[in-house]
């Protein structure tokens, strides 16, 4: 029954985690995408906070079972939220509903708000009456099935047609190098296995050092959470691996030599590193690489990496750890890690601040425009 549980626990945290970002991105402030869309990492980082508190003071004869108990007690409490949770206005847009669309999006902004230089991005005639299915389908030619809006600029596609269409391939790719980063940089070894590691070091104070790293993990998170807007989301990433790839090999050496503090302090900025740009930043690229149509293909690609990653790291960690004869010898393989994929990073992903929309993000605008 607890892994049949967990197998359903497992399924909804995998839908979630490619909607949620999807959602927050296409009804948050353009002009503070970065900052609303750090809330998806931000909600992550006060899970796992609260998690290993109720661990910490509960994890002891059966009270395990209320530590279940509670994470079911705020699923309900999500569940009932969601009533009161509109539709993603851009979403309806572009299935019939302009006129619908424009009213939530009116309610989200404000009554007073100039709505108009966003809509206006949909792409899509809002000043046109809603479609109703029955409509859409009379109005469809025999045979043939109509197109979730007959104004809409681009209807959605699949995975498969993503990977096989060059013009997704380069934003497919890019977010798949950076969700591989975000768990090959050594991230989760910390989150899951540092209790076991930093033990032998700090054998009174592992555990409450853990707790203190999630802590600082939310505050940070939550603190660097405008950083993105402002410096631009490719220099969060690189700093972030920067951050993470230094305090590998600082970690590694405190482990290596004994230095107790050395190691404590490493592990709190390796953490802090994480979350300036590799924790946030991940969630939200798809929407700025790709048009409206492919984002759920590009964001379900990369998230399966991130998985496949997590697993990885959750898996080995403690084989290759072993094999390398403990005493954290195997940060210097995250910190190799690190620099061979922040280097591809650097050179591969584009800079998105500033830029207004995809095809000038990728260099397609100017190269069309030479041409021209």
């Amino acid at each position: 029954m607890m892994c049949f549980g967990r197998l359903i626990s497992g399924l909804g945290c995998g839908a979630a985690i490619v909607v949620v970002p999807i959602y927050i991105a296409e009804t948050a402030p353009p002009k503070e995408k970065g900052l609303f869309g750090a809330f998806t990492q931000i909600s992550i980082c006060l899970g796992i906070l609260v998690t290993q508190l109720l661990g910490y003071f509960m994890s002891r004869g059966s009270m395990w079972r209320y530590i279940l108990a509670i994470a079911g007690i705020i699923g309900l409490f999500q569940l009932a939220a969601l009533l009161f949770v509109p539709e993603s206005p851009k979403w309806l847009a572009e299935r019939s509903s302009p006129q619908t669309a424009r009213e939530i999006l009116h309610k989200i902004r404000g009554r007073k708000a100039d709505i108009e230089a966003e809509v206006k991005a949909w792409n899509i005639d809002a000043t046109a009456t809603d479609i109703s299915e029955e409509e859409a389908l009379l109005s469809a030619p025999p045979g043939s099935h109509p197109a979730p809006n007959p104004k809409a600029a681009s209807q959605s596609i699949g995975i498969w047609d993503a990977l096989i269409m060059p013009a997704y391939r380069p934003a497919i790719i890019a977010v798949v190098a950076v969700m591989f980063t975000q768990q090959l940089t050594g991230i989760n070894s910390i989150v899951m296995y540092s209790v076991s590691l930093l033990s032998s070091l700090l054998p009174t104070t592992a555990s409450l050092l853990i707790v203190a790293v999630s802590a600082l993990n939310v505050i940070v998170t939550a603190l660097c959470a405008p950083l993105s807007d402002k410096i631009g989301r490719k220099t969060c990433i690189v700093l972030s691996i920067t951050g993470m790839g230094t305090c590998a090999v600082l970690l590694a050496l405190g482990l290596l030599f004994g230095v107790k503090v050395l190691a404590a302090i490493a592990t709190l900025i390796f953490v802090a590193s994480f979350a300036v740009g590799l924790g946030p930043v991940p969630f939200i690229l798809a929407n700025e690489l790709v048009g409206p149509e492919a984002v759920g293909a590009t964001q379900s690609c990369g998230l399966a990496a991130n998985w496949i990653a997590t697993f990885l790291v959750s898996q080995f960690f403690p084989i290759v750890d072993k094999a390398l004869g403990g005493q954290g010898k195997v940060y210097f393989v995250f910190a190799a890690f690190a620099l061979v994929l922040g280097l591809f990073i650097a050179w591969w992903v584009p800079v998105t601040r500033g830029k207004s929309g995809v095809e000038e993000v990728w260099g397609r605008k100017e190269v069309r425009e030479r041409i021209e």
